[in-house]
């Protein structure tokens, strides 16, 4: 992750939230020994050296959602600021009735999603794809399982490139469970879905990600092809 701190939010969105504003008061000369719950507790309570200890603690995994679900880091940047000033407005509204990264975490992908959305994308939207009746379609089977046909030696670039390609809301629950490591379970609580939505949204995941990383491997092939066909001919 960068080294962004929340002196760079201030400087960065200073413009845009006057709110942010509460966040120079002077930082603590050492490190502090808080818990998860204090820092929260005190953060809530307006302390801003305990909204930073939340940033350090969470920052490099929001870093890492947003730049696997953009692939851009200058965008992952931008949006990893976002969500934190989200994060700094709406911290009073937490109430603790689930986990806090989870709780962060889901705002964390509406942020993302808001601005894939604003940004026109050729993709479905993330109502189309979590539709009502996915949990009673699909094969018969645990879809939520391992996927062994993706794991091996992929090509890195084309694995990105098409995650990239997937509509916005297969590659939310793609990334936080086969990327980040999320159960189906929390990843039902941080995109507002049933169980069986998230294992069918996977499924379809990675039924599309194969798709998409055949045309990459048929792509590779034909310039290929073509390439040593130009040399060829140069040769003659």
């Amino acid at each position: 992750m960068p080294g962004t701190t929340l002196g760079g939010i201030r400087r960065i969105r200073n413009s845009r939230s006057a709110a942010i504003g509460q966040l120079a008061r002077q930082r603590p000369a050492e490190p502090v020994a808080w818990t998860e719950a204090e820092a929260i507790r005190r953060a809530q309570a307006g302390d801003a050296a305990a909204f930073e200890h939340l940033y350090q603690l969470h920052g490099r995994r929001v870093y890492a959602l947003c730049l696997r679900m953009v692939s851009n880091p200058a965008d992952a940047e931008d949006l990893m600021q976002e969500a934190f000033l989200q994060l700094f407005r709406k911290i009073s509204t937490f109430r603790g009735e689930s986990a806090f990264s989870t709780w962060l975490h889901r705002m964390t992908v509406n942020v993302v999603l808001m601005r894939l959305r604003k940004k026109s994308l050729p993709t479905d939207s993330l109502e189309e794809t979590l539709d009502p009746d996915a949990e009673n379609s699909g094969p018969k089977k645990d879809v939520g399982a391992p996927d062994l046909r993706l794991s091996g030696a992929v090509d890195r670039v084309n694995l990105d490139r098409s995650i990239e390609k997937l509509p916005p809301g297969y590659r939310t629950v793609f990334v936080l469970h086969d990327v980040q490591g999320y159960e189906h379970n929390e990843i039902a609580g941080i995109m507002g879905c049933s169980v069986g939505n998230s294992k069918s949204q996977l499924h379809k995941a990675r039924t599309r990600l194969r798709e998409l990383l055949q045309e990459e491997v048929r792509d590779q092939a034909r310039h290929e092809r073509q390439a040593s066909k130009s040399q060829s001919g140069s040769q003659d």
